[in-house]
């Protein structure tokens, strides 16, 4: 009979999670990478941050591993320089002294107001809209104006057919009536 050594339990003990979001913003501060709770939290959901949700009174929170937050402000010292070239200054351009004064006036004049090219896309942008919406309002005036003869029409129309029907009525009688005088319901 062989005997099965033990083995390491596959999870970590609770007590692994002991930082709270609060308590995780306030060492990455001290790190000098200060994150704000709402980071930390998608950190925890991203999975970059060993955590566990938990229940409490008020709702749901996450417990942190200390280990987990060192790992990962590493992490960002790590990457942080070669993913953002803010860190490195500029160069200084060396001043070019002017032989001609009037060289000197010129290069310190002030910019021309020049528009953008983002500036002047809008402006055509804006004055094709202007035109469309000419051309619309147009279209609507002219709309307007076949409705109101369409309209028009249509009471001439009505007023038509009542004169046809007052003049039709005598010769073929009221609904209901024969002009023979014979009585509609006794017909076989």
């Amino acid at each position: 009979m062989t005997t099965d050594p033990s083995r390491p339990v596959a999870t970590s003990p609770d007590s692994e999670y002991s930082l709270s979001i609060e308590e995780a913003s306030d060492r990455y501060e001290r790190s000098g990478h200060p994150r704000t709770h709402r980071s930390i939290q998608r950190y925890c959901a991203k999975g970059h941050l060993d955590c566990r949700r938990v229940e409490t009174q008020f709702g749901e929170k996450y417990l942190i591993s200390a280990a987990s937050v060192a790992k990962h402000i590493a992490y960002i010292e790590e990457v942080r320089p070669i993913a953002t070239g803010h860190d490195m200054p500029r160069p200084v351009t060396a001043t070019v002294g002017h032989e001609n004064p009037s060289e000197a006036v010129s290069a310190s004049a002030p910019p021309s107001p020049d528009l953008s090219r983002q500036d002047a896309a809008d402006t055509r942008y804006i004055a094709g809209l202007e035109r469309e919406n000419e051309f619309l309002r147009g279209q609507v005036s002219v709309k307007d104006d076949q409705i109101k003869d369409l309209t028009e029409r249509a009471r001439e129309t009505n007023h038509l057919i009542a004169g046809l029907q007052k003049m039709l009525t005598p010769l073929l009688g009221r609904p209901g009536e024969r002009s023979d005088g014979a009585d509609p319901a006794q017909t076989p």
